[in-house]
């Protein structure tokens, strides 16, 4: 069915909107952490668990929604997962303790996994003229960024004004309007031929996250060494083993090996995995910073990340502009490059850093972050049959949980190994490690950037 250009708009609209509850919830719980902490008298480790437990799921499950869009409708997928994050958000809102919360995150997450993959699929299979689906992804690009960035100010305005738990009711009434939206514009999508199920493949792909991030995150509380660790890597290095000569053999794979052939698909992939946790782990440790080091409120805290919520708005669409004129090398390095030096700022904070100091470094990180996001999305897709748009945008996002998953899992684990007592005390040197983490993906972003934009890179996309 031809669509004008007006349906076209209304179903991005529709589809930004599901991205935009689910960034900001990514987000916004981060700037609840510190008084959910002290309402459920929760540890460290138990706050990393309220963000990783949802990001594990999502990460597990979004190749899989994916192929089901594919298979068996993207707009009933699309639909479920809406009602599955709504109906997940209300239930952490009265969540009695931390272990119920983040069962309900897990919840929350089966339906987000519905939704981002899904609606890129929808979206790609919408504006099927090349520019006009760069500008379409470019927008997409600038919500993701705008929602993940906004997630911290308007966490900090619900937290301190109505609770914690308000942070969560926000989603209910978008996730009902799209619903019903979608019913009425979004037309019903398949993939002309429906891949199999691949079961073995989603385990394999689940017991490699989880045994890798349940070992990274335990290790400081059970002991690199102790026996329950040691095997959780074990099992994380088997399934990683076992999954690509599985997947290899099959004629329909979950995650297709031969897409990694293509410099530029590969290279995005590294990029979503380095910038993501860049990110994951900076809105983590700057949350615990401001208002366990520097008793700042939680709306204090929220309005001095503002500098980054802003320049992501602006920049973030003009990135994906950028990536339909010119690809995606230029956002690329001016990303990485704002990743590494914002790092390397933060690396000098103290107990008493001026707040000055902080604007600059967030509005660097807000220049890296809005500028390597499109490139992302728009590598993912090129290049790919519009048929397997929902598992190519799958791998994307997939790439970019795996890396949220890994960035609380590592730098939060940093700080627990160095912190003796009370989150606050000694937490500015133990995150010293962590920023210098953060800084190393931004040089990731940076030499990936580069060499897989390059004509050798390419090359390997066409011959793909």
């Amino acid at each position: 069915m031809q669509l004008d250009q007006r349906h076209r708009t209304i179903i991005l609209a529709i589809c930004c909107s599901s991205l935009f509850i689910v960034g900001l919830d990514n987000t916004i719980v981060n700037l609840a952490l510190p008084s959910i902490g002290r309402d459920f008298h929760a540890s460290l480790t138990e706050l990393q668990w309220t963000i990783d437990a949802y990001t594990l799921v999502l990460a597990s499950l979004l190749m899989l929604a994916g192929s089901m869009g594919d298979r068996i409708g993207r707009r009933r997928v699309f639909q479920t997962g809406l009602v599955l994050f709504s109906m997940g958000s209300l239930l952490c809102s009265v969540a009695p303790n931390t272990a119920t919360l983040i069962v309900f995150r897990m919840i929350q997450a089966v339906g987000g996994s519905m939704l981002n993959p899904v609606a890129m699929s929808i979206i790609t299979n919408t504006f099927t003229e090349p520019r006009e689906r760069a500008r379409a992804i470019g927008v997409w690009g600038g919500v993701v960024g705008l929602s993940m960035a906004l997630g911290p100010l308007v966490g900090g305005i619900l937290v301190d004004t109505v609770g914690w738990r308000s942070i969560f009711w926000i989603n209910v009434p978008v996730g009902i309007a799209a619903v019903i939206l979608a019913a009425k514009f979004v037309p019903e999508s398949r993939a002309a031929h429906a891949r199999r199920p691949d079961p073995i493949g989603q385990l394999l792909i689940m017991v490699l996250l989880a045994t890798l991030t349940y070992g990274i995150i335990e290790g400081p509380r059970l002991g690199w060494g102790s026996p329950w660790i040691i095997a959780c890597f074990v099992a994380a290095v088997a399934a990683g083993l076992s999954l690509v000569p599985y997947e290899s053999r099959r004629a329909e794979p979950l995650l297709d090996p031969r897409f990694f052939k293509s410099a530029p698909f590969s290279g995005a992939t590294v990029i979503a995995v380095s910038a993501f946790a860049a990110l994951a782990g900076f809105l983590f440790l700057n949350s615990l910073y401001l208002q366990e080091v520097r008793d700042f409120t939680p709306l204090h805290a929220g309005l001095l990340t503002l500098p980054m919520a802003a320049t992501t708005a602006v920049l973030a669409p003009i990135s994906g502009r950028i990536v339909g004129a010119r690809g995606p090398r230029i956002p690329l390095l001016i990303g990485g490059a704002g990743i590494t030096v914002s790092a390397a700022l933060l690396t000098t904070l103290t107990t008493s850093s001026s707040v000055g100091m902080l604007a600059v470094a967030y509005v660097l990180f807000g220049i890296g972050f809005s500028f390597v996001n499109p490139p992302i999305t728009n590598s993912a897709v090129s290049g790919m049959p519009l048929s397997r748009a929902g598992v190519a945008a799958a791998v994307a996002s997939t790439s970019r949980q795996v890396g949220s998953a890994l960035g609380v899992a590592v730098l939060g684990s940093v700080v627990t190994s160095g912190i003796v007592g009370p989150i606050g005390t000694g937490f500015v040197d133990a995150a010293r490690t962590g920023w210098i983490i953060m800084g190393c993906c931004g040089l990731v972003v940076l030499a990936v950037g580069w060499i897989s934009t390059g004509e050798w890179a390419n090359q390997s996309a066409r011959r793909l």
